[in-house]
């Protein structure tokens, strides 16, 4: 009988039992990848030649010697000042926005350094009194007192700040860093016309406007009986210029203790006889 081409009798048949039948599985190797560089290509650096090399070398000299040329026409003008007794300063303070020339620590002796920050602060507080006393007095304003009071509080302030500094402050810097004897009589007169300032300050007498351009205690008492909030910013004025007040005459004891003690009373009254003497002549 024929076999059946459709017969599953193949079905049955393990092809893993003779592994020899089967032939094994070649995968065919790829391509190679052309290679994209030459091995034999030089890569060209950029250089400089000799000649721009000379060139800039010059050039640096140069300007080495330029900077050699203004240091040394720097330091033979600062020689010159020295000479001169004119001092070069540069402004320190404050540190944010530099006005003034202010190094303490490397300018005044050390056993005045206490006392120099002392005065220094009675600056910085008599600055606080009148930026206060614009405060306050601008409350008044706003309360029905008058515009007068604080274009007065305000011309307090102006011309208070940088006459304190020039008249009495920078006097007494200059007279602790050069022990010059008419540097501390300067600074005692102005001082004193500052240390009355502030005592008139804190009492206000009616005598300008009735005393409400100044936060002193008189306008203060005036004042607390109607408007409440601008009386107690008067009297926190008044207490600013009586501390400010009484910190100035300590100071001003102190500096002219320092003064008798270190002889220079002496020398003053010698100097003002000898100036005399030759106006005379």
């Amino acid at each position: 009988m024929a076999a059946n081409p459709n017969s599953h009798e193949d079905d049955d048949v393990n092809p893993f039992a003779n592994p020899g039948s089967v032939p094994p599985a070649r995968l065919s190797p790829l391509p190679p990848e052309p290679v994209d560089y030459d091995r034999g290509a030089t890569v060209d650096i950029p250089l400089d030649n000799a000649k721009d090399l000379k060139m800039k070398e010059k050039e640096l000299q140069a300007k080495e010697a330029e900077l050699k040329r203004r240091e040394e026409e720097l330091k033979r003008k600062e020689e010159a000042a020295a000479r001169a007794g004119i001092v070069i300063e540069v402004k320190n303070w404050p540190p944010f926005f530099p006005l003034i020339h202010h190094d303490i620590a490397n300018e005044i002796p050390i056993h005045l350094q206490k006392l120099q920050y002392i005065a220094f602060t009675t600056l910085l507080g008599l600055i606080v009194c009148l930026a206060w006393n614009i405060i306050a007095v601008t409350t008044a304003w706003i309360r029905g007192e008058g515009p007068t009071i604080w274009l007065l509080s305000v011309i307090y302030f102006i011309t208070g700040v940088p006459g304190a500094y020039f008249l009495w402050y920078r006097p007494l810097y200059r007279a602790m860093s050069t022990d010059s004897a008419l540097k501390f009589g300067w600074f005692f007169l102005a001082y004193a016309l500052h240390i009355s300032f502030c005592v008139f300050s804190a009492i206000a007498p009616p005598i300008i406007f009735k005393g409400k351009s100044l936060t002193g205690i008189l306008p203060a008492i005036e004042l607390l009986g109607y408007h409440i909030v601008v009386g107690i910013f008067y009297f926190i004025g008044f207490a600013l210029f009586a501390l400010e007040s009484l910190i100035s005459i300590w100071v001003i004891q102190q500096v002219y203790m320092y003064f008798r003690g270190s002889g220079k009373a002496a020398e003053m009254k010698h100097e003002a006889a000898r100036t005399t003497m030759m106006q005379a002549l």
